[in-house]
């Protein structure tokens, strides 16, 4: 057996055994109601442009049971639903978005209201509000919620799905296995004052979802994951381009912040094409059937997730058809897009994000390359 073989072997063997972990801590997960809340909430919608599909979202209703008040921060007026209150805001931080939400923190009267940041490409429902409130009432600093792609067609869009649904980069998956700080998603957070108090210092930062759930981490402080998803109704995507360039930037942004984890995605995340490819090239059967039981495993990981993460009954409707094609095929796709995003961001020491170009340094911080031009704080 050559040097080659038992390399591959043993990458095998390390990829396979991390997703039956996973597999057997998911499998022990119960889709539950989640913690129960009525509290009042202040549920503020950061946005820039607003996409047709962003504009649908900021216009639905949303359904929570509670005192609400849904505030859209923006540089202009979008279109709103009836008692959706729009409040100006053009900040001129390097992350608008956390910009926008420091804005209408410093202005608004937030009282006793539990705080909730949801991305206007997330449609928000009222079990979203209440499983992003419910731990921060219950005393967790920072809550966050599983992006999950509904309406989803074409190639493109199955990927992107994939990714966020069926792979180890699925947020149930990252929670699960997440051995210190936990993996938080800023489309859909939930924040007590302690994680309002640390937000204040990432106006400058990239991924700075990473950054507040480290630094909560360092400080002994517990984030929840919500029961309910975060519903993203996807527009059809005819282009690849748009999407490798947010998962490289996501990439970008792992490397920043996480430089350990870094070399695990290619090691872990996204073993399976290259080991398939190494397989035929070297002719080896054991290396064949090794790649055999992992593909195996990670199909039934991808079937687990579908569980996990299958939109609500009421939004059937939206998602994309299921079946042995999703379960089979989507985590695939998925793995392909996140390798192509990791072989893109290899070297790059540079962000381009919202048409400005920042240097990246650690913890995601972000340093305009030409302060004069871009705008951003020297």
């Amino acid at each position: 057996m050559s040097a080659a073989v038992l390399v591959g072997l043993a990458w095998a063997v390390l990829a396979t055994g991390f997703s039956a972990v996973a597999l057997l801590r998911l499998l022990r997960m119960k889709r539950g109601p989640g913690v129960a809340t009525r509290a009042p909430v202040l549920l503020l919608r950061p946005v820039d442009e607003p996409t047709p599909r962003e504009l649908e979202n900021l216009a639905r209703p949303v359904d929570y049971a509670g005192p609400l008040e849904q505030v859209v921060v923006s540089p202009y007026r979008p279109r709103l639903a009836p008692g959706v209150r729009w409040l100006p805001s053009d900040p001129t931080t390097p992350n608008r978005k956390v910009g926008h939400l420091l804005y209408a923190l410093a202005v608004l009267e937030v009282g006793e209201r539990v705080v909730v940041a949801v991305d206007a490409d997330v449609a928000v429902t009222g079990a979203l509000v209440e499983g992003l409130a419910g731990p921060v009432a219950a005393g967790a600093a920072l809550s966050t919620a599983a992006p999950t792609p509904v309406g989803v067609r074409g190639a493109v869009g199955w990927a992107v799905a994939g990714l966020l649904r069926h792979t180890h980069h699925s947020f149930r998956a990252l929670h699960a296995m997440s051995a210190g700080a936990k993996a938080v998603c800023g489309k859909a957070l939930g924040l007590s004052p302690v994680a309002i108090q640390e937000l204040r210092g990432l106006a400058d930062h990239i991924g700075e979802d990473l950054e507040l759930s480290r630094r909560l981490h360092a400080r002994g402080l517990d984030v929840a994951l919500a029961e309910a998803p975060a519903l993203v109704p996807m527009a059809p995507l005819v282009s690849w381009r748009p999407a490798v360039e947010r998962f490289t930037r996501w990439m970008q942004v792992l490397a920043s912040h996480r430089p350990g984890l870094y070399p695990t995605v290619p090691l872990l995340f996204t073993p399976t094409l290259p080991l398939a490819v190494l397989s035929g090239v070297l002719g080896s059967g054991v290396l064949v059937a090794a790649t055999g039981v992992l593909v195996a495993v990670r199909t039934l990981l991808s079937w687990r997730l579908a569980v996990l993460t299958a939109p609500p009954e009421g939004n059937a409707a939206e998602a994309a058809p299921g079946g042995a094609w999703v379960v089979l095929g989507a985590w695939v796709l998925g793995e392909a897009l996140l390798l192509v995003a990791f072989m893109r961001s290899l070297g790059q020491a540079r962000v381009t994000w919202r048409g400005r170009t920042y240097a990246l340094r650690r913890g995601g911080r972000m340093a305009p390359v030409w302060p004069e031009l871009s705008g951003g704080q020297g």
